[in-house]
């Protein structure tokens, strides 16, 4: 009989579990990372669906922006498997995972302070087709219209990560990696970012996000992996959230 392959017992209908192994995009499989000699990520295992947003929770340190990087291969040291539409990447050099249609968006956004925002938007190369046209990013980001001779840096923190983020669409990337998104935006602005992530799941991208903000992530996701010290050591599925958060809690210590 199928059995769901997260960690924990499986709480969902078997046809529900057998669905989502048919349509994994993204399998990483007893991934081990190192900074230098530094161990960090120490059996990371978790799969995400096409379609689906999933969060990666965890503490400061617990090993989520370190998962993301040794997906995109920026951590050169690993070993396990990251296997993406059925082909093992983890072997791929850095500049070719782009290619494949995997973007990146760090939470420290990347903005060029040189550039503006046009020229921030262009820079990228296009690595596949179906990458969102200028006045598809401006419609999805309202707050970036009018403001291509607008220098980088002189955007808010919320326009930056829009504009951080709208680079990658323009790439035609529709798997998308994105760290803490909404550390230190005001509210308003964090509502906006959720509307627009919710209109890119629409558009069929999956999304990998890692955040703090356990509000934003339970109004946007569908799945929530739990890392404690480079491991996945929980799966939480959206819709049992509010009956979940005191384990929640106890593993991020809220």
């Amino acid at each position: 009989m199928p059995k769901c392959r997260p960690i924990r017992k499986c709480s969902r209908p078997i046809w529900e579990a057998t669905m989502r192994e048919q349509q994994h995009l993204l399998e990483v499989s007893n991934l081990n990372g190192w900074y230098g000699e530094s161990h960090v990520l120490h059996g990371m295992t978790f799969n995400v669906g096409a379609g689906e947003i999933v969060t990666l929770l965890g503490r400061n340190g617990a090993g989520k922006t370190t998962t993301l990087r040794a997906i995109m291969g920026v951590v050169r040291k690993r070993r396990g498997a990251i296997t993406y539409k059925g082909s093992d990447i983890i072997s791929l050099p850095q500049h070719k995972v782009p290619w494949l249609g995997i973007g990146y968006v760090p939470e420290e956004r990347g903005i060029f302070a040189t550039l503006n925002v046009l020229e921030n938007l262009m820079l990228p190369p296009v690595t596949q087709s179906g990458g969102m046209g200028i006045d598809d990013i401006y419609q999805l980001f309202p707050n970036l219209r009018g403001r291509d001779q607008t220098p980088g840096t002189r955007l808010s923190g919320g326009e930056q990560q829009m504009l951080a983020i709208a680079r990658i669409l323009r790439t035609g990337a529709d798997f998308i990696l994105l760290d803490e998104p909404t550390e230190g935006l005001a509210p308003v602005i964090v509502e906006e970012i959720a509307a627009s992530l919710q209109v890119l799941k629409q558009r069929g991208l999956t999304i990998v996000l890692v955040e703090q903000n356990l509000r934003f992530a339970a109004s946007i996701a569908d799945r929530h992996y739990v890392v404690e010290q480079g491991v996945v050591v929980d799966e939480i599925a959206n819709e049992v959230l509010p009956a979940s958060m005191d384990r929640l809690n106890s593993y991020l210590g809220v």
